[in-house]
């Protein structure tokens, strides 16, 4: 019965390819959960955690290596990484000490796996220190199933444009181990802001988009007002040399500390599948596939509904990324990396990980390019810990290069962007840390003139948030005075030029880097936060921002804008 009334709802071919996929990926699942020596501790940590600093800043002190270029990263390596950090606390500073003592209370579950079920006993607590110390509402551990639970809560208020704004926020998170098997999250808030200078797009910020209900979206909707939210959650297994998972989440790739060139968290986060090989130390792979969404309306899909409302549907989108990372040395991370943006119909050659995704678009397309896809090559490097304390980085994404006429203005067809920075901790003081980044996006990155295939998902690009055609430099010094209270100060100025039609995006000659009308943005901002007890967060925060805009004229119009706020939250 259900499989007829998804045949009337999709027709039969899509839904037979759907019940297949689902098929072989749950008999995947459960083939590898029963055979394959499972360590069934994968659940990945949220990228809002804090611990992946405190790691970052560790490892490029030379303490650790820390593998941190596709995350989220699961729990149990960071447990690992913890433990291996305070066996080498003679190294760290009295300040980091405390910090990694309050780290470790939050991975009870994951010690109790390393040391083996044998070692730990059964507990159930409400409201109350759970047996590593740190305070939960909700808390269970035993041989078989793990969980914890809290809730998400926070209220910020502030000034913009010298108006008042609020943003609430509530929800929760969960995680936890079914026996041997699997591990399961789930992260949900729900976000309401008001104010009449609210940013209601959260186009241009390196802040997450949403897709909001708003007097732009909705008719009748309160002015001042937005709503949103957004869930993630994710069900995984692992084994000994790799991991396989399946959910919705956010996936960031490479370094950068305003801003990502390859994945960011910008877009809202999308259903994926995951998996990761690491057959030996100085190797890994890493391949998902996720579903986008287009915001590309399929014109042969409208139909009337029995009341007269227009009926439609969008159009599909996907992403298939792999990535090949090779550590010649300790702290030396060079990785390449592939990815495609395909629209339509799902294509199974994109669930195998090791297909070169631009042969396969060749092969599918039979080289039309209105038939074909949009594909990047990407490439990063780092080095931890090389010089004294620091941090080395770089990444680039291509999108369109021809080799050909390289360094000819003429024929040249060089749609690339990269990111190069560095940081330095615990110099010339301890506890400080100073961090340096330069990113440039020339036009056309990011783009395709088939609107299905753009490098976007609900229409907020997946990689730098500031988009092409702009450069950003980048600087903060940022200091720990004592655990779990840290200020920061920043700063950036970014050069942005007119978009570019994208019905020119082959022509030659390219336009010109920063080509059209110019706007220059300059950024000078500050924050203190203190985590008064685990998740609970007491902030402060404030940004001066001019914007200068080139005229017809070619002079340039000037327009300040300052924001403050104050924010008290339980949970990211």
């Amino acid at each position: 019965m259900l499989f007829i009334k998804l045949k009337n709802l999709f027709g039969a071919d899509e839904v037979l390819q759907k019940v297949t996929f689902l098929k072989l990926f749950f008999f995947a699942l459960i083939y590898l959960s029963v055979s394959a020596n499972l360590h069934a501790q994968l659940v990945y940590e949220p990228l809002y955690n804090d611990v992946y600093n405190f790691l970052r800043r560790v490892s490029q002190k030379g303490i650790i290596e820390f593998d941190d270029l596709n995350r989220p990263l699961p729990k149990m390596y960071i447990a690992e990484k913890l433990l291996e950090t305070d066996s080498l606390s003679s190294q760290l500073t009295s300040l980091e000490r405390e910090e990694l003592k309050f780290f470790l209370e939050s991975y009870y579950f994951e010690e109790w796996f390393i040391e083996g079920n044998n070692k730990k006993t059964e507990y159930m607590e409400w409201f109350n220190d759970d047996p590593a110390g740190r305070w939960r509402v909700f808390s269970y551990g035993g041989d078989g199933f793990k969980l914890n639970f809290d809730p998400i809560l926070g209220v910020e208020v502030g000034s913009v444009k010298s108006e008042m704004v609020s943003h609430f926020w509530n929800g929760f998170y969960s995680y936890g181990y079914i026996y041997d098997v699997l591990g399961f999250s789930f992260d949900f808030r729900d976000n309401t802001e008001s104010g009449n200078t609210i940013d209601k797009t959260k186009r241009f910020t390196p802040e997450t988009g949403v897709n909001a209900r708003t007097s732009e979206t909705y008719n009748g909707y309160a002015e001042g007002k937005m709503e949103y939210s957004e869930a993630k959650m994710m069900l995984a297994t692992d084994w000994k040399w790799g991991s396989l998972a399946i959910g919705k989440e956010f996936i960031e790739w490479g370094y950068g500390d305003n801003g990502l060139i390859v994945m960011s968290q910008k877009a809202p986060s999308f259903p994926l599948i995951r998996l990761d090989i690491n057959p030996i130390k100085w190797l890994s792979f890493n391949y998902f596939h996720a579903w986008l969404s287009s915001d590309v309306i399929d014109s042969s899909s409208f139909y009337y509904t029995e009341h007269g409302d227009l009926r439609f549907e969008y159009r599909d989108k996907f992403l298939a990324s792999h990535t090949l990372t090779i550590r010649p040395t300790r702290g030396l991370d060079i990785a390449i990396g592939e990815s495609i943006i395909y629209s339509d119909e799902l294509e199974y050659v994109y669930l195998i990980p090791i297909t070169f995704f631009r042969l396969a678009d060749h092969y599918l397309s039979r080289q039309y390019n209105s038939a074909g896809s949009n594909v990047q090559f990407f490439g990063s490097i780092s080095s931890k810990g090389h010089i004294k304390n620091t941090h080395l980085y770089g990444s680039l994404i291509i999108d369109e290069i021809t080799l050909n006429g390289l360094f000819d203005s003429y024929s040249q067809r060089n749609q690339v962007g990269f990111t190069l920075g560095g940081s330095v901790t615990d110099l010339p003081i301890d506890n400080l840390t100073l961090k340096l980044e330069y990113s440039k996006i020339y036009p056309y990155v990011y783009r395709h003139y088939i609107s299905t295939t753009t490098y976007t998902s609900a229409s907020y690009v997946m990689g730098h948030w500031m988009g092409d055609n702009a450069d950003q430099i980048y600087a903060s010094a940022s200091y720990r005075f004592m655990r779990g209270l840290e200020t920061i100060i920043w700063t950036r100025y970014i050069r942005q030029g007119e978009e570019q039609d994208v019905d020119y995006q082959f022509d030659q000659p390219q336009p010109p880097f920063l080509a059209g009308l110019r706007t220059n943005y300059f950024y000078l901002g500050g924050e203190a936060r203190y985590e008064i007890i685990h998740n609970l967060y007491f902030r402060l925060r404030y940004q001066y921002q001019n914007i200068s805009k080139q005229q017809e004229d070619l002079s340039f119009v000037d327009e300040t804008l300052q924001q403050f706020y104050v924010a008290v939250y339980y949970g990211l």
